[in-house]
């Protein structure tokens, strides 16, 4: 009859959250927190209902095998399953309940620009379910042997010393997760550079980053090393600067010098991608070895990097054309050798007889 009634309770209470769950207003977002706290009550409430309605519609019977004291065998098994299954079926609820978090971790993170935060969620609704996994695991344990887990791991101090001193790189790498997380040195879908790796930045888990290099290798880097090196976020720069020396040979009239850096300047002025806080820069600036020095300088907005190349593609394509139209001539590393027979450079010898030279 009392199992009767367990069954009848447990199909009434699921009616009961059914008709809630479809009464809801459905919405086209995120699920409401009414519908998420419901779902997760659903299932845990069916198996305390059953465990705790079978102990008590159990609970007659037992006195057929003696008084209900605590050395009588199948009643302490009995009641050690039911508290077993209430506790399961309460550890199970507060799990199924991380998901109202994960939505409005979720919600959150929508909300703002930043990629980094998109990790957010999963991350902490996955360190809620351990804590919770572990709690529970602690109470399970202390209803079926009757000892105080309290006491007994204070009394582990040996043991505690050597669990930390194993998980001391777990928790440094946790740290410096969270660090990651607050501080914001890049975002998913960034180019970094730190140590000797360049790549873009694939996730951020707890204990380390992933990050896809240039030559398309996955890399995976504690989180504690990231923290504790330099991080060159390439994909926070605001433009790319072209620095460029052309050379021009050592014949190349004054004039001709001017009308190269006027002609540079023409083809750079409010080029592509020019921002006007950042205008070109075009210099005759110095006297190498074998060349003369034009220095040229310029910024190129936004800094995408292969919409760059394709414009110092063109602007170097459009140089070469005006030195050709110019005739002006690109120096090369060379030496000039003056000959002795040369008229145009005559070779002066002075011999030195006594004290004052004597030319010849």
């Amino acid at each position: 009859m009392l199992m009767f009634l367990v069954l009848i309770l447990e199909r009434v209470l699921q009616a009961l959250i059914q008709s809630k769950l479809k009464n809801l207003p459905a919405d086209e977002g995120l699920i409401p927190w009414r519908k998420l706290f419901l779902r997760a009550l659903s299932k845990p409430l069916t198996l305390f209902v059953w465990v705790y309605g079978m102990y008590l519609s159990l609970s007659p019977i037992l006195k057929n095998f003696g008084d209900l004291q605590e050395d009588n065998l199948i009643y302490t098994v009995a009641r050690k399953g039911a508290d077993i299954g209430g506790t399961i079926a309460i550890i199970w609820f507060f799990f199924r309940m991380v998901e109202l978090m994960d939505v409005r971790l979720k919600k959150w993170t929508l909300q703002t620009e930043s990629t980094i935060d998109d990790m957010l969620a999963p991350l902490v609704g996955k360190t809620l379910r351990i804590f919770i996994v572990m709690i529970g695991g602690v109470i399970l344990l202390q209803n079926l042997t009757g000892i105080e887990i309290g006491p007994l791991l204070a009394s582990l101090g040996l043991g505690g010393l050597a669990f930390a001193l194993a998980a001391k790189d777990s928790v440094a790498n946790l740290f410096g997760t969270i660090t990651i997380f607050f501080d914001k040195p890049f975002q998913v879908g960034e180019r970094i550079v730190i140590s000797d790796y360049d790549g873009v930045v694939e996730s951020v888990g707890f204990r380390s980053t992933r990050i896809r290099t240039l030559t398309g290798h996955l890399v995976t880097i504690p989180n504690e090393k990231i923290i504790s090196n330099t991080v060159e976020n390439i994909g926070k720069r605001p433009h790319i600067r072209w620095l460029n020396n052309l050379t021009i040979t050592y014949d190349t009239p004054p004039e001709k010098v001017e009308t190269a850096v006027r002609m540079i300047r023409d083809i750079l002025e409010n080029h592509e991608g020019m921002h006007p806080d950042f205008p070109p820069r075009v210099y005759f600036n110095g006297f190498n070895d074998w060349s003369l020095n034009i220095l040229v300088l310029a910024w190129y907005h936004p800094a995408n990097y292969w919409d760059f190349q394709t414009w110092v593609q063109e602007t170097c394509l459009s140089i070469m054309r005006g030195f050709e139209k110019e005739n002006i001539d690109f120096a090369f590393p060379s030496q000039t050798l003056y000959m002795a027979n040369d008229d145009k450079r005559q070779l002066k010898l002075a011999l030195l007889k006594g004290e004052m030279p004597v030319r010849e």
